[in-house]
């Protein structure tokens, strides 16, 4: 297939899966070798104005932050500031939990790979509430997550702090054991990036890593966004009589004391520049921003975190995909879905922004690579076994899972099939073996895996790469 046919495919498959999705608008650009290969815009960054979504539009990229994070974190370290081994609290000494055994034992490297042992925490959402009481959709967006802990309010690290000190839950297990996603430990990995640099984490981050790689439209706070006129609307989808229907809701969500987590914006142009930071071992043109034993060090595959998937330093690394190794991560916000992937050995990256929480961003840039490669445009690397279970077997894992963060599954037997349901997805389950489980979700293939407790009894699952337990 020719260059200008498999873009052409790619567009028109695109634009199905958007206009499926309901999705507002889209950007996805693809690099080879640094070189821009190909972008395009789907739909609109303001659908009443009709202003169309390009590769310059500025979206969030939630958890994608999270890289930069780990960057800023890296290059403290080739500075001799502080290494990665470092306990926390050397950092933050007033860092304290309430099960506090393994406080001290808790290192850098094992809040940035998300191996501290912390279950989901409710603090997001106070470290929101500032912005959501502006919000007048704010109930609709967030779900059940609203009515969590919503009598608290976090505007500093000190109130973060305080706040998670007095909580009430017990560690998934010993430091560097278990795997659970947390933007906790992340916020205050901007708390250390600030006593250490002596700026604020913003500053710091536009200084040593947005500048030098030119990513002249992206930022944090959100009195820039004023200054450039290419900023999208922000969407959210609500259902109404079984009917999906997509409105605008400008208000951006903004926690001054979690931006380490996920609240950077930025364009498809930007963020590919970005990447080259992770295809070339550290260099943006001749500009070097990390060493190449930083970059090895953030792509290292240090904990599993999905199906032959793990976590580096702010990536998930998939070790074969179609035979090559992925770097990835998204980005999920009110108003934002996002994907940024990249093949280092193949020279490949390529970006994915929307402006509505829940579109198939991931899925957009995977159907890209896969053309690009030559693939089928639903290609998938994983190569997972069926096995079968019976309806009594199945049942055990059928019930109710949840999290204080304010994430909620049900899992429901069915005609002798495992069913999820999500907020407004149903999702048929496979299973793979004993405990682990196959679904496809926003155009991905997912799985899940089922945790036990020292009676053998299920306790927990794995879903959106956090441990939930099983609340009936």
């Amino acid at each position: 297939m020719s260059p200008d046919a498999g873009k052409q495919l790619y567009i028109e498959h695109a634009r199905k899966v958007a206009e499926e999705s309901l999705v507002p608008g889209a950007a996805v650009g693809l690099a080879k070798e640094g070189l821009l290969t190909f972008t395009h815009g789907f739909g609109f960054r303001d659908m009443e104005k009709q202003f169309e979504m390009t590769p310059d539009t500025v979206c969030g990229i939630g958890s994608i932050t999270k890289s930069f994070t780990c960057a800023a974190i890296m290059q403290l370290q080739e500075a001799g500031k502080l290494s990665v081994h470092d306990p926390v609290v050397k950092y933050i000494p007033e860092f304290r939990l309430k099960d506090s055994k393994n406080v001290e034992k808790m290192t850098l490297h094992h809040f940035m790979t998300h191996s501290a042992g912390l279950p989901p925490l409710p603090s997001l959402i106070p470290a929101m509430k500032s912005s959501l009481n502006q919000d007048p959709h704010a109930v609709e967006t967030v779900y059940g997550q609203l009515n969590q802990s919503i009598d608290h309010e976090i505007n500093s690290y000190q109130q973060f702090i305080d706040y998670i000190a007095n909580l009430d839950f017990e560690l998934l297990g010993a430091p560097g054991e278990q795997f659970s996603y947390s933007n906790d430990c992340y916020a205050l990995l901007g708390l250390i990036i600030e006593r250490i640099a002596g700026v604020t984490y913003e500053d710091y981050v536009t200084e040593h890593l947005l500048r030098p790689a030119g990513m002249s439209n992206s930022f944090f706070q959100l009195d820039k966004l004023s200054e450039y006129n290419q900023v999208t609307m922000l969407y959210g989808m609500s259902v109404k009589d079984g009917s999906k229907e997509v409105y605008p809701s400008p208000v951006w969500w903004d926690a001054p004391a979690m931006r380490a987590a996920g609240f950077m914006k930025s364009t498809v142009r930007d963020m590919l520049k970005y990447a080259d930071i992770f295809r070339t071992g550290g260099l943006v043109g001749k500009q070097r921003v990390l060493s190449e034993v930083s970059v090895k060090m953030m792509l290292t595959p240090y904990m599993p975190c999905e199906f032959d998937q793990y976590y580096g330093y702010g990536f998930m690394i998939t070790p074969d995909y179609h035979g090559a190794t992925l770097v990835e991560h998204g980005g999920s916000i009110k108003g934002a879905q996002a994907h940024l992937s990249i093949i280092p050995e193949r020279g490949l990256t390529g970006v994915a922004l929307t402006n509505m929480q829940g579109a198939p961003a991931a899925a957009l840039l995977s159907s890209a690579f896969n053309i690009f490669e030559g693939r089928n445009v639903h290609a998938s690397h994983m190569n997972l076994p069926n096995m079968q279970m019976d309806a009594d077997q199945l049942s055990e894992y059928a019930g109710k899972y949840g999290s204080s963060e304010g994430m909620e599954i049900q899992i429901q037997l069915m005609e002798n099939k495992l069913m999820l349901f999500m907020e407004n997805q149903c999702c048929p389950m496979q299973v793979v073996e004993k405990d682990l489980f196959s679904f496809s979700m926003r155009g991905m293939d997912l799985t899940m895996h089922f945790i036990r407790n020292d009676r053998n009894f299920i306790s927990r699952v794995t879903f959106g790469y956090r441990q939930i337990a099983k609340l009936l």
